[in-house]
């Protein structure tokens, strides 16, 4: 029987001109090891730059972009100073931002009454600096722990806490709500302590523990001058056993650590709390320099020198390392635990009632 070969000549030019192509491999995910694929496992071997593959993207121009709407825009940073009368409260805040933000108190005199309740009031003011503007509101309690009978002298505060929460959840829930919701919530509140040097009084530990979950507290001993090093250090630690022993959580708090670095850093922070400050807008010649200090016999005592007091740690948390976290911490985690309560009521939006007020201040305990 005689073989075909009528398509023998063009068959092996074929696969001439077969193996003379080069051989495509399939595209897969090991063509571009580097690529992440949507909905799968990440590659292990990372992620993709831009220069790798199809030259310059421009990802980064998004930090640009941010900063130049957070310069348009500005910021808001809403601080509470708590404490009784005579601490330097006001003074502090003006020397945190070498400002007159927040306005003394006046003391009232033999033949004036002494409120009966706290009265909260708030004042605000834009900073700005370098081009950055900030709308500070700093909300003092004139009247907190100046009674005979300081019982329930905290549910003011509650109170007014909770109110901003409340009307950020309305503004929230609101249909046509604004495009940029006003934040008037409290980002931080600064508790003074009298320097004593013994221990935490009957009233401290009651205000942290029931505002400690509402807000984030920083804790300081004010007018630390009159403390001895020694006073100063063994009061410190006090404080510390104090805090531990009653359950109270101050800011920074452990478990809004994000990450080891954080940890780290924020390691550091505890370890200085409650931060020993001392207060003052007089500046004094120091070594050919002026400097913000307190004029004593034995010498000025200069704010802003670690070695003096702790005021720039202070400063550097409230404002040039933390301040962001601060105002993340309460919406993350304050407001959002308030907004989940309310919700789960079925009244979101609702007013502020009394119900609600005793609901949390005994829900913190």
């Amino acid at each position: 029987m005689r073989e075909d070969t009528t398509q023998g000549p063009d068959t092996q030019v074929q696969m001439a001109e077969r193996e003379a192509e080069p051989e495509q491999q399939p595209c897969s995910i090991e063509s571009h090891p580097q690529v992440h694929v949507t909905g799968g496992e990440p590659h292990p071997q990372g992620h993709i730059t831009g220069s790798e593959l199809f030259g310059y993207v421009g990802i980064e121009a998004v930090l640009d972009q941010m900063r130049r709407k957070a310069m348009k825009t500005g910021f808001e940073f809403n601080i509470m100073v708590v404490g009784q009368s005579g601490l330097g409260k006001s003074t502090l805040v003006n020397t945190l931002f070498k400002s007159k933000v927040s306005r003394k108190s006046c003391t009232p005199n033999y033949e004036e009454k002494i409120p009966k309740t706290v009265q909260l009031q708030s004042v605000s003011h834009v900073i700005e600096e370098k081009g950055v503007k900030m709308k500070l509101t700093v909300i003092d309690t004139p009247g907190f722990g100046d009674q005979i009978n300081n019982n329930n002298c905290w549910e003011p505060i509650v109170k007014y806490i909770n109110e901003q929460y409340e009307k950020y959840l309305v503004e929230e829930l609101n249909v046509s709500r604004k495009r940029r919701i006003p934040d008037t919530r409290v980002h931080c509140c600064v508790y003074f302590l009298p320097p004593t040097g013994h221990w935490l009084r009957p009233i401290d530990v009651e205000f942290m523990k029931r505002l400690g979950k509402i807000v984030s507290i920083v804790p300081v001993i004010a007018k630390a001058d009159t403390l001895t090093m020694e006073e100063r250090l063994e009061f410190k630690e006090t404080i510390r056993h104090n805090l531990q022993a009653n359950g109270i959580q101050v800011y920074p708090q452990r478990e809004y650590d994000e990450d080891a670095e954080d940890r780290i850093r924020n390691d550091k922070i505890r370890e200085n709390i409650p931060f020993a400050v001392v207060g003052t807008d007089k500046e004094h010649q120091v070594n050919g320099n002026k400097v913000l200090g307190r004029k004593t016999k034995w010498g000025i005592i200069e704010v802003e020198n670690v070695a003096h007091c702790e005021f720039a740690n202070l400063r550097d948390l409230l404002i040039r390392s933390h301040l962001q976290d601060l105002k993340d911490v309460t919406h993350d985690i304050h407001y959002e635990t308030y907004r989940v309560r309310r919700l789960n009521e079925g009244n979101g939006g609702g007013p502020v009632n009394g119900s609600l007020e005793k609901s949390d201040g005994e829900s913190q305990l």
